[in-house]
């Protein structure tokens, strides 16, 4: 049974040696860390993590992070965890998160037969779970954006920030694919599988939104929904 579901963001930032000296996204760590705290509060059994990534696999939960690809020549080459799981595997230990972790990636532009499949998955995981989804809104924010600009992106971001903030599972579930891979929103197929999950569960979730901004021509949102008290 789900009882909470968090969501973050997957900037390679967020893997603390790649910010140098000083911490570039202070605020954006610190609402990862709280949505977060808050929800092992609950006290879960397990932990599923979906992000993106080029296959839709389950991962070894003890693969390292590999930071080699974003700066860090000194650093090993490793085979290890895409961004968005590696991401996740660190913000976790920064948790204090030790019990069982199930790590999963689905495509940028999966099949929505895949996500559903995926769905069904994570919705027979036994005990308390806490959901974690990695995801970013769309990267054609602005003129310095990786994507350059693209006034749709705005629409398209506003839309799932409501879903988002008012826990609206069926419309994270209808998010338009095609839209999603022209505006390059990587995380269109975790909210995707998300909002299916907590659909199917029949339960309206309690939301949160810790942040939204885009400081790089990407959104960036971390929300929290609690599906029992917390």
């Amino acid at each position: 049974m789900i009882v909470a579901a968090v969501v973050c963001p997957h900037p390679p930032l967020l893997l603390r040696e790649l910010s140098g000296a000083e911490d570039a996204v202070p605020e954006l760590r610190a609402a990862c860390h709280d949505a977060l705290a808050s929800a092992l509060a609950v006290g879960p059994d397990a932990v599923v993590v979906v992000g993106g990534a080029d296959l839709a696999r389950e991962w070894d939960p003890s693969l390292p992070v590999d930071v080699h690809p974003f700066g860090t020549p000194a650093a090993p080459h490793v085979t290890g965890l895409p961004l968005s799981l590696g991401v996740a595997s660190r913000l976790l230990d920064e948790a204090g998160w030790t019990g069982p972790l199930h790590l999963h990636t689905l495509p940028w532009d999966v099949d929505p037969e895949t996500v559903t499949d995926l769905a069904g998955q994570v919705r027979a995981v036994e005990g308390r779970v806490l959901l974690l989804v990695m995801g970013d809104g769309s990267a054609r924010r602005g003129a310095k954006a990786p994507g350059y600009l693209d006034e749709r992106a705005f629409t398209f971001d506003d839309e799932v920030g409501r879903a988002l903030e008012r826990g609206d599972a069926a419309a994270l579930a209808g998010l338009d694919r095609g839209l999603a891979a022209e505006l390059m929103v990587l995380g269109r197929s975790a909210f995707t599988m998300l909002g299916e999950v907590v659909e199917a569960s029949g339960r309206a979730p309690e939301a949160r939104v810790l942040y939204r901004d885009d400081p790089y021509g990407v959104m960036y949102t971390v929300t929290l929904w609690s599906l029992e008290q917390l």
